[in-house]
């Protein structure tokens, strides 16, 4: 955020040389190129160039950061790389949701009184597409791969609703389960291509998932990271043995997940795989996913 309050996003790259100008997280009045000391004020200007004069038909108004198009949705901020920044964003991206985005409010996903517990990042042998796929399957593993997680989600009330570039899943709680999910029912939002958001009783998830640049490239096919974070409704933010024991079961499914997908990207090298099938009823969030991806990938009509 500049100094006139106004919400910016910039690609984190110098226009020196390349270098990232910010690591990690935190606050700052500019950023410093770690490479040659060049500075960029909030707004993206550039403040400062080193050791450049005498060169010819330099002008700093040129230089500074790349400015990209970042909107507002809730507690969220979403950036879209490939447009340019624009006082529209928050309407593009209020269009891109759609009636999901109804949906995440009335699920109680914008809430504002909520409280952040904590974020982990996972890096995991499998791609970006696999975990996603593994969360859209309308549940169907949900029985044979969570046990936990099972014993305190009424299965059978399993329900998937598909918006524009958003998916819906919701499961009433177990009558037998205790007080994690508060006795309502669970919402897992899907939003395309790759942000995912839980709602559970007291709690929020959300959850990010790219390709892992930290590989080379040849193996980045095959990996992926997934940033967690974590957020609890404020009355139940200091009861730190409630939040131990929801993260320790958050983390439980998630090592389980991990297992799964790093399985099925083992299992997609194998010369005995082609394609699978969808199973009716229940893979509709994945099927969604999938014709939205062809449509980016292949942008020719895409068979019903």
């Amino acid at each position: 955020m500049d100094a006139n309050k106004r919400l910016r996003a910039f690609h984190n790259v110098c226009r020196h040389h390349a270098a990232a100008v910010a690591e990690d997280r935190g606050r700052t009045d500019r950023f410093t190129c770690p490479y040659h000391g060049w500075e960029y004020g909030l707004d993206g200007r550039l403040l400062k160039a080193t050791r450049v004069a005498g060169i010819r038909n330099f002008r700093a108004a040129d230089y500074g950061l790349v400015p990209v198009s970042i909107g507002t949705w809730g507690p969220f901020m979403f950036v879209h790389l490939g447009r340019e920044a624009t006082d529209g964003a928050d309407a593009d991206l209020h269009a891109w949701l759609g009636e999901g985005g109804h949906a995440m409010t009335a699920a109680g996903v914008a809430d504002s009184g909520l409280k952040f517990v904590t974020q982990r990042e996972y890096r995991l042998g499998c791609n970006w597409k696999v975990y996603c796929d593994n969360y859209l399957d309308g549940g169907y593993h949900v029985a044979h791969a969570h046990k936990a997680l099972a014993c305190s989600l009424d299965l059978a009330s399993y329900c998937s609703r598909l918006y524009e570039n958003v998916s819906e899943q919701t499961c009433s709680s177990s009558a037998a389960i205790g007080d994690r999910l508060g006795g309502r029912a669970a919402a897992y939002f899907f939003i395309y291509p790759n942000f995912m958001v839980n709602r559970y009783g007291p709690w929020l998830d959300v959850s990010w998932v790219v390709p892992d640049q930290g590989v080379s490239s040849a193996n980045g096919m095959q990996r992926c990271l997934v940033r967690t974070s974590w957020w609890l409704d404020a009355d139940r933010a200091q009861d730190g043995d409630f939040v131990a024991a929801g993260i320790a079961a958050s983390e439980e499914v998630q090592q389980e997940d991990i297992w799964l997908c790093e399985s099925v990207q083992r299992g997609l090298a194998s010369p005995a795989y082609d394609s699978g099938r969808y199973a009716p009823g229940v893979e509709t969030p994945m099927h969604h996913f999938h014709r939205l991806l062809h449509r980016d990938l292949f942008p020719d009509p895409v068979p019903p």
